[in-house]
């Protein structure tokens, strides 16, 4: 079975206005061509002019605007959402971590980072748990020491990735 996730939907709408064009396409030409046929029987008669020809009558061209102009739009959302399923951010996996060798602070600051993609600035753990500068850097070079999670040094904080 198809798994409906952002790019099967998006081919999905291509594939439908593909469609939907091609046959409004096929209709429009059928149309045209018996207005065609109507305007030349109309043109044969000496008592009618071109002002009374049915073909010239009809809201039916406003309505194949209309129509090529809703396809021309779901072709539109499906290539947009083909094209936007790449930069979404995927899951993220992490390196499986037992949390019962972790105390209750550091599994507080691991269940944060999972929250957020697995990284953070340190500024923002220490403004999330309420912990002190100092008491968040133990921790944090607990959890680095058990290789639960890395620091990089981005000018002056640093970023904290879990593995």
């Amino acid at each position: 079975m198809m798994q409906f996730n952002q790019k099967n939907i998006g081919i999905i709408l291509l594939s439908i206005s593909v469609i939907l064009i091609a046959l409004l396409g096929f209709a429009k030409f059928n149309f045209d061509k018996q207005g065609a046929l109507l305007c030349e029987f109309i043109s044969l008669e000496p008592e009618l002019d071109m002002e009374n020809c049915p073909a010239h009558n009809t809201s039916t061209s406003w309505s194949f605007v209309a129509a090529f102009g809703i396809a021309f739009l779901v072709l539109g959302s499906g290539i947009y959402i083909i094209i936007a399923s790449k930069y979404t951010k995927k899951e993220v996996e992490f390196t499986e971590v037992d949390t019962s060798k972790l105390d209750d602070e550091e599994k507080k600051v691991y269940e944060i980072l999972k929250q957020n993609q697995g990284s953070m600035y340190q500024s923002d753990i220490i403004k999330e748990t309420g912990f002190s500068k100092v008491q968040t850097t133990r921790i944090l070079d607990k959890l680095e020491g058990k290789k639960v999670l890395d620091r990089k040094r981005r000018g002056m904080t640093n970023i904290i990735v879990l593995k």
